[in-house]
Parts: C-alpha cells; structure tokens; sequence
C-alpha cells in the first residue's frame, strides 16, 4: 500500500481531470475530421502528456505560494510528494509529448508544442500574475482544432469560427478554474484577469463568454437550424452551474465544451 502513495500523489498533482477532458474532447474532434485511428491515439498521447506536464509545473512553480496558505490539496505543497519526483515525472512526459507530437506530423507536432504547450508554460511560469492570464487560454484552446486538422491533413487549416470557439471556450474555464483560488491566491500576490474582475463578475464574463462562443458556432453554421437547440442547451447549463459554489462551475464549463464538441462533430458530419 506504502508504494501507492507516490503514484496517488502524483496524479493527484497533475490536475487529472482537466487533463482527461481536453485529450477526450480531442480525440472526439480527431475522429469527426476522419484522422485516421492510428493518428487519434498519437494524438490524446501527446495531449494527455502535454496535459501532465502543465499540470505538474503549476504545482512546482506554485508549491511555496501553496504551503504559504496552507493548500492541504496541493500533494507537493503537503509534503506528500517530492520535487524531484515530480520533476522527473515532467522530464518524462516532455520526452513522450515531443515524440507523439512531431509522430502526428511536424506542422501539427509543432503548433501543439510551441502554442499548446509552450503557452501553457508561459501562464505558469508569468502571465499567471498579469492582466494577461487569459492569453495562453486562447492560444493553446484555439490550437487545438489546428492540431487536429493539420494531423488529418497537413495542408488544411480549421475555419476561423472554430478556433475561435476553442479558444472562448479556454478562456471562460481558466476563469471559471481560478474562482475557488481567489482568497488564496490574493494573499500570495497573484493578481490575473479573474483577480481584477473579482469572484462576482467572473461567473457573468465566463457565461458570456462560453455562450458566446456556442453561438458563433450556430451563427457560422446557419444553414443547421437544429444547432440552436445546443444553444438552448448551452444556455441551460450555464445557468444552473455558472453561480454554485466550489469548482460546480468550472465541471459545468468542461459539459458545455462537450455539447460544443458534440456540435463540432455533427456539422463535420
């Protein structure tokens, strides 16, 4: 049991649940725009890795702002998980990302590790603590359709609807994310776009936000009256989780994301 522990922590310190739901609303983009299966795997492997290292270093680089507030949910802030490990774990996934990327193709390869991944990075280690923050959101949300078109085929680009959706849909969970951090992350200087807009005005921006970028998938689409129903729907979930207390908010943008997803796949087909 002893020997488990570690490997609890560790996934406990790689934000695994976020992690999970960007490979799986890849892959279901991946298999809409007829990558071939082979393909869709490499791909949730080198997202999911990608995934693993942001999650590990937000909790490397954040590890003395954590103990400072006594963050009893952060494994390495805790003490039950070292740095060492978690940096070899990082080392680790960086090789398995790079390999799997540039495996998907090198155009691909290289958006998802300069603007996914390397954006990502660039919010932990700076922008974090800038108005800023919400940049590497939409950059490295709005590459994921890059990605995946340019895996399918190297010369096809997503529309500009699309990437925009993606990246809409970024920003309002890295608002939506940070809600329950606010009191924690004040006390330790982190001063982002949610820290200026302030705990009563993020579940508005992020539903409009979210909103937002479903319609212009409906509007750019007009020509399927049904994908209003999603709207609808959208619309529907965002009331009922964007105001509940804890991360209910955050758990409600990633549906929201499925049901745009599920959108995407359609009209692809």
């Amino acid at each position: 049991m002893l020997t488990l522990r570690p490997a609890v922590a560790l996934v406990g310190a790689a934000h695994v649940i976020p992690a999970l739901a960007v490979t799986a609303l890849t892959a279901a983009v991946a298999f809409a725009a007829d990558v071939e299966a082979r393909l869709v795997f490499v791909l949730m492997v080198a997202v999911f890795s990608g995934q693993l290292i942001v999650g590990w270093t937000n909790d490397l680089i954040d590890r003395d702002r954590d103990r400072q507030v006594g963050r009893t949910d952060k494994p390495l802030a805790a003490g039950h998980l070292s740095s060492r490990t978690v940096t070899v774990s990082v080392v680790i996934a960086a090789v398995v990302c790079v390999v799997a990327s540039l495996a998907c193709g090198v155009a691909p390869g290289l958006v998802h590790l300069v603007l996914g991944v390397g954006s990502a990075l660039a919010y932990n280690a700076v922008l974090k603590s800038t108005v800023f923050s919400w940049v590497p959101y939409f950059v490295a949300f709005g590459s994921l359709p890059v990605v995946v078109m340019l895996t399918a085929e190297p010369s096809h680009l997503p529309p500009l609807w699309m990437v925009a959706v993606s990246g809409l849909l970024g920003v309002g969970a890295h608002l939506l994310n940070v809600v329950p951090d606010l009191g924690d992350d004040a006390a330790t200087g982190i001063e982002g776009l949610p820290h200026l807009l302030g705990a009563r005005r993020i579940p508005y921006v992020a539903a409009g936000l979210l909103v937002g970028a479903t319609a212009i998938a409906v509007i750019a689409n007009a020509h399927m009256p049904w994908l209003w129903a999603g709207l609808g729907a959208v619309v529907v979930i965002a009331l009922a989780t964007m105001r509940a207390p804890g991360r209910t908010p955050f758990y409600g943008a990633i549906v929201i994301a499925a049901v745009d997803v599920t959108m995407l796949v359609l009209i692809a087909r």
